[in-house]
C-alpha cells in the first residue's frame, strides 16, 4: 500500500476516533445534566414536604427559611420565598416520589412550575412533558404550545378525521395518527383568516419555518407548487414534505374554504402521482393532508369513505403572530 493511501486511512481513522470521544463527552454531560437536576427536583419536593406539615407557622416560615437559606447558601439561587412557596405547591400536587413520571422528574424546575400553574389535568402535564424531551422544546416554547392548546388539538384521536385505519399499516396508521393536528394554527405576519389562498402559501413559503414547527418536528419540505406531470398536462401541488419518521411523502392541499367533496378527489389523484412518481421501494405510502377553512364530520366521513388513497382532513387558523427565530431554530435543531 502506498505511503498516501496509508496516511489517508490513517487520517479517516483518527476523525472517527475524535468524533466518538466528542459523542462520548456529549452523552455524558447529558447524563450529568440530567441526573443532576432530577437530584435538585427531589430536594425540592423534599423542602416542600417539610415546608407543608408545618403550615401552623404560616408565612413567617418560609420567610424565615428564605431569608436563613440565603445566609448560608449566599452563592445558592432558587430560595427566594416565592420558590418556597412553589416547593410547597409542588409537594402537595404530587404527594410523594412514587407519583411524579419519570418525565417530570427530568424536567428543568421552571417547566414544572409553568405545568402545575398552567395544566390542571395531571395526563395533560405528562403529555406535555413527554413533548418536550420528544421535541426539544425551549420554556419559551412549551408556554405557547399551551397556550395553543395543543393538547386538544393534537392528542384526542376521536375528533380527527382521516381514513388511516383502513388504508395505511396499523404502524404507520397510528403514527400517522399522532402527527395530525385539528385545527392547525399557523402564525403569520400581516395575514388573517380572510387572506386570499394563493397569498397564505405564499406567506407559509417565507415562514416555513414557522410552518414546520405548527405541523410538528419530523416534517421536511420537498417543495411548494410541486410540479407533477403527465404526457398531455402538468399538475401543481400547494405543499409537499416528506416526513422522516413516518418514512413518507405527505401532500398538504391548502382550501381557503369550507370543505367540499370534490378536494378529495384531487388530494387523492395528487397522492397516487406522487407514489408513480417519486415515492422509492423503501418508503411508505404517501398520505394526503387537506387543510380547509371549516368542515363538517359526515361529509368528510362519507367523502373519506370512497378514497382509496390514505387521507386526513383538518381545518386550520391564520394568527399574525411568531415565535422568534431563535426559539424556532431551537426546536428544528
Amino acid at each position: 500500500m502506498k505511503e498516501d493511501e496509508t496516511n489517508s486511512i490513517e487520517t479517516k481513522e483518527m476523525i472517527l476516533l475524535i468524533k466518538q470521544i466528542k459523542q462520548d463527552i456529549v452523552s455524558t454531560r447529558n447524563r450529568i445534566l440530567s441526573e443532576s437536576n432530577q437530584e435538585l427536583i427531589f430536594l425540592y419536593f423534599r423542602i416542600g414536604k417539610i415546608i407543608s406539615e408545618n403550615q401552623k407557622y404560616g408565612s413567617n416560615f418560609i420567610n424565615s427559611l428564605s431569608t436563613s437559606l440565603k445566609i448560608d447558601f449566599p452563592n445558592a439561587t432558587g430560595f427566594s420565598p416565592r420558590n418556597l412557596a412553589r416547593m410547597k405547591k409542588f409537594y402537595e400536587t404530587y404527594g410523594n416520589f412514587s407519583n411524579l413520571p419519570t418525565a417530570l422528574a427530568k424536567l428543568p424546575w421552571s417547566f414544572n412550575c409553568l405545568l402545575i400553574d398552567k395544566v390542571c389535568d395531571f395526563d395533560k402535564r405528562i403529555w406535555y412533558a413527554e413533548k418536550c424531551f420528544e421535541n426539544g422544546w425551549s420554556y419559551v416554547v412549551l408556554t405557547h404550545q399551551i397556550d395553543l392548546r395543543l393538547y386538544e388539538r393534537q392528542a384526542d384521536k376521536t375528533l380527527k378525521l382521516t381514513n388511516f385505519e383502513r388504508q395505511l399499516p396499523s404502524y404507520q396508521g397510528e403514527l400517522a395518527l399522532d402527527v395530525i393536528k385539528d385545527p392547525y394554527i399557523f402564525e403569520i405576519n400581516g395575514l388573517n383568516n380572510k387572506a386570499h389562498e394563493i397569498n397564505i402559501e405564499k406567506a407559509m413559503i417565507e415562514k416555513i419555518k414557522t410552518v414546520i414547527l405548527e405541523l410538528g418536528k419530523g416534517f421536511s419540505f420537498v417543495g411548494n407548487q410541486y410540479r407533477i406531470s403527465t404526457e398531455t398536462k402538468d399538475y401543481f401541488i400547494d405543499l409537499l414534505f416528506y416526513h422522516l419518521k413516518l418514512r413518507s411523502f405527505v401532500v398538504v392541499e391548502l382550501k381557503n374554504a369550507d370543505f367540499d367533496p370534490s378536494f378529495i378527489g384531487q388530494l387523492q389523484f395528487y397522492v397516487t402521482a406522487i407514489d408513480e412518481t417519486i415515492k422509492q421501494e423503501n418508503d411508505n405510502p404517501t398520505i394526503g393532508l387537506l387543510l380547509c377553512k371549516n368542515k363538517d364530520k359526515y361529509s368528510v366521513d362519507w367523502s373519506l369513505k370512497s378514497s382509496l388513497a390514505p387521507i386526513g382532513v383538518a381545518s386550520y387558523e391564520i394568527r399574525d403572530y411568531l415565535p422568534s427565530e431563535e426559539e424556532i431554530n431551537k426546536y428544528l435543531s
